[in-house]
């Protein structure tokens, strides 16, 4: 058989492939148990029931709860049933929302071949017409598709969230859409917060998983896992109560306040590597520790009267502080532009210090982190 011949053979299969219909379970937990081979637990197939019986769906859920693999089987499993059906993923970054976009292509080895056309990064492309893309974080973005699912993934972490939101409910109204939001807690001053303490949102569906529920034998959080999330986070309770419990709880000895922190957060800015060189006006801040607390570097990047954070490092406990200085000094000549190195003299600090001038740090400036009483 000549090559042209092969050519029009395999586009005739591949063509013939994707006009196949294919059945799958109209119900979706029957879906994960058969086609995607994990049983959905009772509180993931409660969220599942509330998605096929209601419009406005929002899972107040804890770490480790398995909340991605649930959201990622919901939408694939609605593309799959509903032809021609757009669902957009929107998020605190578009790299937050490409990481749902990440499981779902997982999700698509174990179903039949020509269901679904060429994973990509951002886009799954089903054969029956249906898309599910990621979106960045960008109301006008999202306010222009017909889109007639739309899920917000760590919905309390969205720096812009009622814009976000509107732009959502505008664009949901042309097609009588569904909304689905899942967020561990953040802070209060939010819509996902208001979605589960005021009257006006009371027409959405609900759900509140803490880690007694996620536990294994009955969810997917592994024993030894809650062991080392406990031991990492016993010096904050604030966080345990937000990641465990699914509780909203402000640490009353922070200096700033959580939604302060959330309206920074830049969902342009990429993180300037190590391993890189990096190009602007550049400041770092060095906190030494050793035993019992980390050494840190932080670099921020000056751009006009705004300061971006670009580079955040956390030094392994008991790290030398030989290989501290190695660290900063191989990053100031990789990069060039860190015009100030400010490094904390309390304690040991001021012979670090010492030591970083020496080492050809020549822009090291020691200043006293902790006041002295």
């Amino acid at each position: 058989m000549k090559q042209r011949q092969k050519t029009k053979l395999k586009k005739l299969e591949q063509k013939l492939t994707e006009n196949k219909t294919f059945q799958f379970p109209e119900n979706p937990t029957e879906f994960c148990t058969k086609n995607l081979n994990f049983k959905p637990t009772e509180y993931q197939q409660k969220l599942i029931q509330q998605f096929q019986k209601n419009q406005f769906i929002a899972a107040r859920w804890c770490r480790q709860s398995g909340k991605s693999q649930t959201i990622s089987a919901l939408l694939l499993h609605y593309a799959l049933t509903h032809p021609n059906t757009h669902i957009g993923i929107v998020g605190p970054s578009w790299r937050q929302t490409k990481l749902i976009i990440r499981k779902i292509n997982t999700l698509l080895k174990k179903l039949p071949k020509g269901t679904h056309k060429k994973p990509q990064k951002t886009t799954v492309n089903l054969t029956n017409g249906s898309t599910i893309t990621a979106y960045p974080n960008n109301p006008e973005t999202i306010r222009g598709p017909t889109l007639n699912i739309v899920y917000a993934d760590e919905f309390n972490f969205v720096p812009n969230d009622q814009e976000l939101y509107d732009a959502i409910l505008f664009t949901l109204s042309t097609t009588n859409g569904k909304f689905i939001c899942t967020s561990t807690p953040w802070h209060t001053n939010s819509v996902f917060h208001k979605i589960f303490t005021e009257e006006t949102y009371k027409d959405y569906a609900k759900t509140h998983v803490t880690w007694k529920e996620a536990l294994e034998p009955k969810g997917p959080l592994k024993k030894h896992i809650l062991q080392k999330i406990k031991h990492q986070l016993e010096g904050d309770p604030w966080r345990w109560k937000r990641e465990m419990e699914a509780e909203w709880a402000e640490n009353e000895n922070a200096w700033l306040p959580q939604s302060l922190i959330t309206t920074c957060i830049d969902h342009t800015l990429e993180y300037q590597s190590f391993n890189k060189t990096a190009k602007g006006n550049f400041h770092a801040g060095l906190d030494l520790g050793k035993h019992r607390d980390h050494s840190v570097l932080a670099i921020i990047k000056k751009e006009n009267e705004t300061l971006k954070l670009t580079h955040l490092h956390q030094f392994p406990l008991k790290t030398p502080y030989a290989t501290v200085i190695g660290y900063v000094k191989t990053i100031c000549d990789r990069w060039q532009t860190i015009h100030t190195v400010l490094t904390d003299m309390t304690g040991v600090g001021e012979y670090v210090t010492e030591d970083m001038k020496n080492a050809g740090i020549n822009q090291t400036q020691g200043i006293k982190f902790t006041q002295e009483t």
